[in-house]
């Protein structure tokens, strides 16, 4: 139990594999007063009152009918009440804040700053990524001491899962995370580790703490004898001089999420699920074959506004954006993948390209092309189409394909992007064959496969010369 005074335990009892609390200890903690009289248990706070019937799991609350996950039970003197007691009857009558996080067997008493903290490492090559999510969103401060990065929370408390992140084997740059102090984790890494690059994103009732990772340094050669030979110069690079790869960012947008489920199959799968489960797949294959960093527009199952997905592309000047969804129709034999890109009436199109005269640093007048935010994409539709057909090559033998693969549709997720950007449509829940299908690894690993494939094709198609 954590409040204002600080912490202490509140003990608990296993019943029929149920936890437990005593109504004793609940009084002597809230005020609370008891009274076991003519067959009934009846808890009272500040003229509010609760009685429980032996036997039965329904309970009144001042006056209103609840449900509690077991009935009470008495042990000797004692009357004992599952632990969700707290949570479903104490708190509507209580007068300060109750929060019961069952999952952390933490009880938070008053207005506390606790955020969960939960933590995630990905390798991006010899790189890595550490994200810590802080839920409620909580800023945070990062500094470094040698192989140690202590993280510290504006907060009360931390509520942190017992194995923040589980043991990393090598490539992992991450040995280990583990609390400081009430408000404080540090992050253990490995030994002369080539630095950190931290920012952080508010995610609706998140806030997302992405730490960069960079390898250990080259050791330094050791000292030649003092009669050694001088060393042969080193040839620069092949590299060297050259062009900087062409694509450095993908942003993958996992469709729906949240309450918006999106299509749903006869055997219960989700799109949003589907669509979530997809791209972190992508994700992790690209990253580690291609060395391309990769963004997702939502990384759980959350709602996330059309425009912030595209806005997420456009705020970290992502390179490709690709949207993956699910379809379905009334017609339950329509199967395969499917292909979009953006659509725009020749009025949209004519409007993105006006200029506008504008004063001029120093003097005079300048014409700077303005370009509306729901028609960025259409810049960038020749690309578009590009990487659509070069997905469709990769997609054949390997994902099946609707009758028209590709296509053009006034999509809004796409209008704003403002670089090459694709909707996929990885085939039709609606259809039960292809719902099992979607659903398996076969199917994903190909899929993902073929739209690293086509990434890799696109790259070098914009390293030959042609610009976006």
């Amino acid at each position: 139990m954590l409040s204002r005074d600080g912490r202490r335990p509140l003990p608990l009892s296993l019943v029929n594999d149920q936890e437990y609390v005593g109504l004793d200890d609940l009084a002597s903690t809230f005020q609370l007063t008891v009274q076991d009289s003519l067959g009934a248990v009846t808890v009272s706070y500040k003229g509010k009152t609760i009685v429980l019937t032996p036997d039965q799991t329904l309970a009144s609350v001042a006056g209103r009918l609840i449900s509690l996950p077991a009935p009470p039970v008495r042990q000797g003197r004692r009357w004992l009440v599952p632990v969700e007691f707290i949570a479903r009857a104490l708190t509507p009558i209580y007068d300060t804040r109750l929060e019961l996080r069952k999952p952390s067997r933490l009880l938070i008493v008053g207005d506390l700053r606790v955020p969960r903290i939960t933590a995630r490492y990905d390798s991006v090559g010899p790189a890595g990524r550490l994200t810590i999510d802080a839920t409620p969103r909580a800023n945070s401060t990062v500094s470094q001491d040698g192989d140690r990065i202590t993280i510290k929370f504006d907060a009360d408390a931390l509520d942190i899962p017992g194995a923040l992140l589980p043991p990393q084997s090598p490539p992992s740059l991450v040995t280990a995370i583990r609390a400081a102090d009430p408000v404080s984790i540090i992050v253990d890494v490995v030994p002369r580790f080539g630095g950190l690059k931290a920012a952080a994103q508010p995610l609706e009732n998140t806030m997302r703490l992405a730490i960069e990772l960079s390898p250990p340094a080259q050791t330094e050669p050791a000292t030649p004898p003092a009669n050694a030979p001088p060393p042969t110069p080193a040839e620069l690079p092949p590299a060297f001089g050259q062009p900087t790869t062409p694509i450095r960012t993908i942003t993958i947008d996992p469709g729906h999420g949240g309450e918006d489920g999106g299509a749903k199959g006869a055997n219960g799968s989700k799109e949003k699920d589907l669509t979530l489960s997809v791209a972190r797949r992508v994700k992790a294959v690209i990253e580690a074959r291609l060395g391309i960093r990769v963004l997702l527009t939502r990384e759980d199952d959350r709602n996330v506004a059309l425009d912030d997905r595209t806005a997420l592309a456009n705020t970290n000047k992502a390179d490709l954006f690709v949207s993956i969804h699910a379809n379905a129709s009334v017609r339950k034999t329509v199967s395969g993948a499917s292909i979009f890109v953006a659509a725009f009436d020749r009025d949209a199109a004519r409007s993105a390209g006006v200029a506008e005269r504008v004063p001029a640093f120093g003097g005079g007048l300048r014409d700077i092309e303005m370009v509306p935010w729901d028609l960025a994409q259409i810049r960038h539709l020749d690309k578009s189409s590009e990487f659509a057909t070069l997905l469709e090559q990769q997609f054949h033998d390997h994902v099946p394909l609707a009758m028209h693969p590709t296509e053009q549709a006034p999509l809004r997720v796409l209008e704003s992007a403002n670089m090459p950007a694709v909707l996929i449509e990885l085939g039709y829940l609606s259809n039960p064959e292809q719902e099992k299908v979607l659903a398996g690894d076969v199917f994903q690993g190909a899929f993902v496969q073929a739209l690293t494939d086509a990434v890799v094709r696109f790259r070098e198609s914009l390293q030959n010369g042609t610009s976006r």
